[in-house]
């Protein structure tokens, strides 16, 4: 079962999907700390100096027992717009690898052997 198991563990696809992942996990950090530190605050300047991540409606206030329930749709605001740069920025990964796919696609392939030969004869009978 071990050696089963370290077949599958090293296998490329596996570890390129948790080389991927990592990646992955490390680009949505980057993403998110570019819409709340360099997208959100002008966009908040512009609307009169309103910091998003602080919008919520709050359900139940605070007591000396519980803390508040609130619904914190300024940071849903902020996440909503990580996921739509991460999901454009894999849309244009996406995109680009289908570009270079169909171009290998396109690529005309060398004939074979019989093919070349079924033309030298065709050409011969031609002539």
């Amino acid at each position: 079962m071990f050696k089963e198991f370290k077949n599958f563990a090293v296998k490329g696809n596996v570890v390129d999907m948790a080389v991927g992942i990592i990646i992955g996990a490390a680009f949505g950090k980057i993403v998110s700390s570019f819409v709340s530190d360099i997208i959100m605050p002008p966009i908040g300047l512009l609307l009169g100096g309103i910091d998003f991540s602080h919008f919520a409606i709050t359900l139940k206030n605070a007591t000396e027992t519980s803390e508040a329930v609130t619904i914190n749709y300024g940071i849903f605001a902020n996440t909503m717009l990580d996921f739509l740069i991460i999901a454009f920025a894999m849309f244009i990964v996406i995109k680009q690898l289908n570009k270079f796919k169909r171009k290998e696609e396109e690529k005309p392939s060398k004939p074979s052997e019989t093919v070349l030969l079924l033309r030298e004869i065709r050409d011969g009978l031609k002539k």
